[in-house]
């Protein structure tokens, strides 16, 4: 099956920009970045060649997590505008032909929603408290935490209040978990849904999905030591050409905190809700940000009767190697064929992990091989994500201590993520860059040297990353959208292989120019001429 992509279903074959909306574009002079911001920009995005966006969360919040604390699903925060701007912004976005995905957060809530609010107000074993996972401590006066849980932003996932019990958050202490064996949990998000696709929204990137529901038992957690694991989704910038480490490859560890069976039946649920807003404008759809251990488990969020589809981050964990991209390619495609989904996703960036041109080594040589995998993940079947900046060539940035934000900051010491989500640069030669009317730096500071980076500035050069993205999207257009899914990748040394339809796709990742088969040049990611050099992709036919 293909997809036309003003069909109803769109979403196989799209094109998805993630807007960070904190750090996208600013209205009002703030700042941060709001959704009248994001509206404004929308023509650039139309422009750029993408089908749509997701945007991350603006529900009302406190901010401590920059908005995956969420204390109100159904409310826009003051400080991104209200829900007349998300109107319009859904409204101009479906003028330009563009799809909206809105952000859910369904794992945990704020500590200030009304539903945690009344738990810390009520006595142990309300109901207002089995909305959450509170528990006796263990040991003398239950002084010590229920189970031996880490938090993915470290330390404990436990913290206790002043009546005794603990309540488990597996992020930030003020992002306490539901308690989704509750049946008040699942009534709540189906109405959120609701909510959102009455006013327009196209679909939902699910947050954390592969978490919601936990071994009831809550046991402990085997490991080997008395480390936490580290991080599902912090990817190290070392050792670009290191081994290959696919999912398949992965360790898997003991997780009673992820993955569990009945997390499939909140998006069967979720499906039918979905299903059900399908019209002239397409299918309503939901991807999951499921970090699982193997591409098996991923194909099992994305079901025939489950969700569209789940981030595929093998592809985006794998070092730069012909081998391992191969290995991704066929093992991604291998698992969603025998499991009857839908085709895969491929995304190399998101607001959580090391920029890929840094992963990729960092310079001109981590720009390169970045420009050369985006270009071969456009040329895959399925969908492909990008996130705000790389079509600038923005590379991961050394926030100064003093103003770093992310929550893992404050719990581990670890820069975070804040290097990922500096502003994007749009013009002018100094801090802010056109992201706001406001002098002076964002809410995160921006580079002094991004002046050649900007929008502005990459517009006029033919040669610039922003004008390779856009030739490179409008080839997928022409050349892939459409085409026969199957898809075969191999390795010949360093030479990445891959074949789909009339399209031979050639990836140098070695240290030496290899001589370029004979065909019509379609597109590369650097200029070719009979040999393709390192670093360098290019599309045959």
């Amino acid at each position: 099956m293909t997809a036309d992509l003003a069909g109803p279903h769109w979403w196989r074959e799209a094109v998805v920009y993630q807007v960070y909306v904190r750090s996208f574009a600013d209205s009002d002079g703030d700042g941060v970045g709001d959704l009248p911001g994001i509206t404004s920009r929308l023509p650039y995005l139309r422009e750029l060649g993408v089908d749509a966006l997701w945007i991350t969360p603006f529900y009302t919040s406190p901010q401590h997590d920059h908005g995956y604390d969420v204390a109100d699903y159904r409310d826009v925060d003051p400080l991104f505008g209200t829900l007349a701007d998300a109107d319009a912004l859904l409204a101009r976005a479906h003028e330009l032909g563009l799809r909206v995905i809105v952000d859910l957060v369904p794992n945990h809530t704020s500590d200030e929603h009304v539903w945690f609010r009344a738990a810390l107000a009520s006595p142990p074993g309300s109901p207002e408290r089995a909305r959450y996972l509170f528990r006796d401590g263990r040991g003398p006066g239950g002084d010590e935490p229920p189970n031996n849980w880490h938090s993915v932003f470290g330390g404990p996932a436990w913290t206790r209040v002043p009546d005794g019990q603990w309540y488990l958050h597996l992020f930030d202490t003020t992002q306490p978990d539901l308690d989704w064996r509750n049946p008040e949990v699942g009534d709540m998000f189906e109405g959120v849904l609701r909510f959102w696709l009455d006013r327009g929204a196209d679909g939902f990137r699910i947050d954390v999905a592969h978490g919601l529901y936990k071994e009831a038992s809550l046991r402990d957690q085997e490991r080997s030591t008395d480390a936490p694991p580290p991080p599902p989704n912090v990817i190290p910038a070392d050792d670009p050409d290191g081994p290959p480490r696919s999912m398949v490859e992965r360790v898997v560890r003991d997780e009673p905190m992820w993955e569990q069976p009945e997390t499939h039946e909140v998006y069967r649920r979720w499906r039918r809700v979905l299903d059900e807003y399908a019209d002239e404008r397409g299918d309503r759809m939901a991807v999951a940000e499921a970090w699982t251990q193997t591409p098996a488990s991923m194909a099992e969020f994305v079901r025939a009767d489950e969700l569209h589809q789940a981030f595929n981050f093998a592809w985006l964990t794998t070092p730069w190697s012909a081998r391992g991209f191969a290995e991704v390619v066929n093992s991604s495609i291998a698992a969603l064929a025998s499991a009857h989904a839908s085709p895969p996703t491929w995304v190399l960036s998101n607001h959580d992990v090391v920029r890929h041109p840094t992963r990729y080594g960092g310079g001109p040589i981590g720009l390169a091989r970045a420009r050369a995998a985006t270009l071969v993940m456009l040329a895959l079947p399925g969908s492909a994500y990008l996130y705000q900046g790389e079509e600038l060539g923005l590379e991961q940035v050394d926030v100064p201590p003093e103003a770093r934000q992310d929550p893992s900051w404050f719990r581990t010491g670890e820069p975070g993520r804040d290097g990922c989500r500096v502003p994007l640069p749009w013009s002018g030669e100094a801090p802010p860059y056109g992201f706001g009317p406001q002098a002076g730096q964002p809410w995160i500071p921006q580079p002094v040297d991004w002046a050649g980076l900007t929008v502005e500035a990459q517009e006029t050069d033919d040669g610039s990353t922003l004008a390779f993205y856009r030739r490179a999207l409008a080839a997928r257009r022409a050349a892939v959208l459409g085409a026969d899914e199957t898809c075969v990748a191999k390795a010949d040394g360093d030479l990445l292989v891959v074949r789909r339809a009339d399209l031979t796709v050639l990836l140098n990742a070695g240290r030496q120019p290899v001589a370029l088969p004979a065909g019509e040049v379609v597109i590369s990611s650097a200029p070719v001429d009979d040999v393709l050099p390192p670093d360098t992709a290019v599309w045959l036919r």
